[in-house]
C-alpha cells in the first residue's frame, strides 16, 4: 500500500513538474521567443494612432473680407458588412443615388462606403425623411466661397479639401498645413478609457492668404459685365482694374463664370482665368504704344500735321490700308484721338523695327510674373519674319497678340509717369521697384492725347465731369477659318481715371456681340463708364 502511495505521489509530482515545465516553456515563448509579436498585439489592443487635420486656412481680400472659408457639409454613407435591410436600401439608392447603388452591389466585403459627399439641402431632407436604418450621415469640412465671381481666381478644393486649381492649388500646402499624429492608450476591453496621449508627429496649422482683389468691387464689376454681355448677346467679357502705382489687381472679372460652391455643374472652359489665359489681337487700343514709341524716338510731335489722305482706303508701300472714317491733314494727336489707321501706319514707317523693340519694352510677348496658372505670353511678329504688310498691321494692333492683363499693365506705365510695374494678386506692402521706360515728357504728352480722345475723340462716352479720364478704344476683327472676318469682333477700352493723387487703370473687354457693325465706343466704353462710377463711389473719391 505504501508502494502504491509512493507511485501515485511520484506520478502527481511528475505531472506537476510537466505542467510547470509547460508553463515555463509557454512563458519562455511569450516573454522571450515571441516577445515582439505579443508586444505588437498588445499595442494594437491598447494603442490607437489618431491623425488630427487642422482646419484649412482662410483667404481674404484686401479689406480682410473672407472670400474662402470653411463650412461643414454632410456626407451619406453605409456599412456594407452590417446592412440589416439590403432590399430597402438598394431600392432607395437606385431611385435617388444610382451610382452608389451600383457600387454597393459589388462592395459587400468593405466596412465603409460613401454614398454621396457634400449633400445638397434637398438630398439631406430626402434622407432624413426616408429614415433608413442602414443609411447614415456624417459632417465633413469643406470650402465655401461667398463671392461667386472669384471662382476662376481662387479655384476650388476637391472632395477631400485639397486645392484643385487656382490659388487653392498653388498655395495648397500653405493653406492646408499638416496633420498632427497622436498615440493614445486605452482599455482593451471597454475601449473608452484613455490613459496616455503622446504626440508622435507634430503638425502645424495652415497660413492664411490675403489677395489684392477687392471683393465688393469684384462683385459690382461682375454684375455690370454680366448685364453688358447679356444686353449685346455677346459670347463673353472681362474687366480688369489695377492700381498703377503698386501693380495691385483690384478686380479681375470674367463672364460667363461658374459657381465654385457647386462642383457637379462646373464647366472646365469656364474655370480659365481668361484675362491672363487668352491672347487677342486687340486692334486700335495698341496705337497708344505706337504713339509712345514715336514720341520717345522723336520721329513725330503731337502737333505735327499728318496727311491722312481724306480717304477710307489707300495703299502704303503698295499695301492696302483701310480706316473707319476719312480724315485729311490733321495733327498727330488727332490721329490717335480719331483712331485713323492711315495716319498711324505712316508714322510706324518712320519707326521701322524699333516698333518691335518698344512693344517688347512695354511688356508684350512675355509673361507678367503673376504666377497664376495658364498665363500666356502673347506674340509679336519678329522683324526677321516681317512681310510688307507687317509694319502696317503692327501699327494698329494686328500681328501682336496680348492678354488683357498685359494691356492693363502697359497702361499703368502711362498712368504712373512712365514706370513699368509688376502686377500682383497676393497682397503685400512692399513698394514696387520703379523702372522708367519712357521719359516724363513723353508720358505727359501721351496723357494729354488720351484725355482729348475722351473729351473730343472716339471715347466721349467715358468723360466724367470733375475727373481726368484718359483712354483709347479698340475694335478688332477675329480670325475665322484662317481669315479676318469683319462680322466677328472684339471690343476693348483701356482707360485711366484720375483725381489729384488717386489713379486707377480700367480695361473693359467684350467678345463677339450678336449685333453687327458695332464699335468699341458703343460697347466697351459705356461699360467702362459704369465701372468707373462704381470704382469712384466705392473708393469715395468725390
Amino acid at each position: 500500500m505504501n508502494r502504491d502511495y509512493t507511485v501515485r505521489v511520484s506520478f502527481l509530482f511528475l505531472l506537476f513538474c510537466a505542467a510547470y515545465s509547460l508553463i515555463l516553456l509557454n512563458l519562455y515563448f511569450i516573454q522571450i521567443k515571441h516577445r515582439d509579436f505579443y508586444l505588437q498585439r498588445a499595442q494594437q489592443q491598447h494603442t490607437v494612432t489618431l491623425k488630427k487635420t487642422p482646419p484649412r486656412a482662410l483667404i481674404t481680400d484686401r479689406t480682410d473680407q473672407l472670400i474662402a472659408l470653411n463650412k461643414n457639409s454632410l456626407a451619406a454613407f453605409v456599412l456594407p458588412k452590417k446592412i440589416h435591410d439590403r432590399d430597402a436600401l438598394q431600392t432607395f439608392l437606385e431611385q435617388h443615388f444610382p451610382t452608389a447603388a451600383e457600387r454597393l452591389k459589388i462592395t459587400t466585403d468593405q466596412h465603409f462606403m460613401f454614398v454621396k459627399r457634400r449633400l445638397t439641402p434637398e438630398q439631406v431632407a430626402l434622407i432624413e425623411q426616408e429614415n433608413l436604418a442602414d443609411l447614415y450621415m456624417i459632417e465633413e469640412p469643406n470650402r465655401y466661397y461667398p463671392i461667386e465671381s472669384l471662382g476662376q481666381i481662387l479655384g476650388i478644393t476637391d472632395i477631400d479639401n485639397n486645392g484643385l486649381f487656382g490659388l487653392e492649388q498653388i498655395y495648397n500646402e500653405q493653406l492646408a498645413g499638416t496633420p498632427t499624429t497622436y498615440s493614445i492608450q486605452k482599455d482593451a476591453r471597454s475601449g473608452y478609457f484613455y490613459f496616455k496621449k503622446e504626440t508622435q508627429v507634430a503638425g502645424y496649422s495652415g497660413s492664411p492668404i490675403k489677395i489684392t482683389i477687392d471683393a465688393n468691387l469684384q462683385f459690382l464689376s461682375h454684375e455690370a459685365l454680366k448685364e453688358t454681355v447679356d444686353t449685346f448677346q455677346a459670347q463673353e467679357g472681362s474687366i480688369l482694374i489695377m492700381d498703377p502705382e503698386t501693380g495691385h489687381i483690384l478686380t479681375m472679372a470674367h463672364y460667363p463664370n461658374f459657381d465654385p460652391n457647386n462642383i457637379e455643374k462646373i464647366v472646365q472652359e469656364q474655370t480659365k482665368i481668361k484675362p491672363i489665359a487668352e491672347v487677342y489681337e486687340l486692334g486700335s487700343v495698341m496705337k497708344v504704344f505706337v504713339a509712345l514709341a514715336a514720341l520717345e524716338e522723336g520721329v513725330v510731335t503731337a502737333e505735327e500735321e499728318i496727311n491722312c489722305r481724306n480717304v477710307k482706303s489707300t495703299t502704303i508701300n503698295g499695301m492696302p490700308v483701310n480706316t473707319w472714317k476719312e480724315h485729311g491733314t490733321i495733327p498727330f494727336c488727332e490721329v490717335i484721338q480719331y483712331s485713323n489707321n492711315i495716319g498711324i501706319a505712316l508714322i510706324a514707317q518712320r519707326l521701322g523695327t524699333k516698333l518691335y523693340d518698344y512693344y517688347k519694352l512695354c511688356g508684350f510677348s512675355k509673361k507678367t510674373g503673376l504666377h497664376l496658372p495658364a498665363e500666356q505670353s502673347g506674340t509679336i511678329t519678329h522683324p526677321k519674319k516681317w512681310s510688307k504688310q507687317s509694319l502696317i498691321s503692327l501699327s494698329f494692333g494686328y500681328e501682336v497678340s496680348a492678354t488683357l492683363l498685359q494691356l492693363a499693365t502697359a497702361f499703368c506705365t502711362v498712368a504712373n509717369g512712365g514706370y513699368l510695374v509688376e502686377p500682383k494678386i497676393i497682397f503685400d506692402q512692399k513698394p514696387q521697384a520703379k523702372e522708367p521706360i519712357f521719359s516724363f515728357e513723353t508720358i505727359m504728352t501721351m496723357q494729354d492725347i488720351l484725355e482729348k480722345t475722351v473729351t473730343q475723340g472716339t471715347a466721349r462716352r467715358a468723360a466724367l465731369k470733375g475727373y481726368r479720364v484718359m483712354g483709347k478704344t479698340g475694335t478688332a476683327n477675329l480670325i475665322i477659318d484662317g481669315k479676318y472676318n469683319p462680322d466677328h469682333n472684339i471690343y476693348t477700352f483701356a482707360g485711366i481715371v484720375q483725381k489729384d493723387e488717386y489713379k486707377r487703370v480700367i480695361v473693359t473687354f467684350v467678345k463677339e456681340a450678336k449685333k453687327k457693325n458695332l464699335y468699341a465706343s458703343q460697347v466697351a466704353v459705356p461699360l467702362f463708364e459704369r465701372i468707373m462710377e462704381h470704382v469712384l463711389i466705392h473708393d469715395k473719391v468725390l
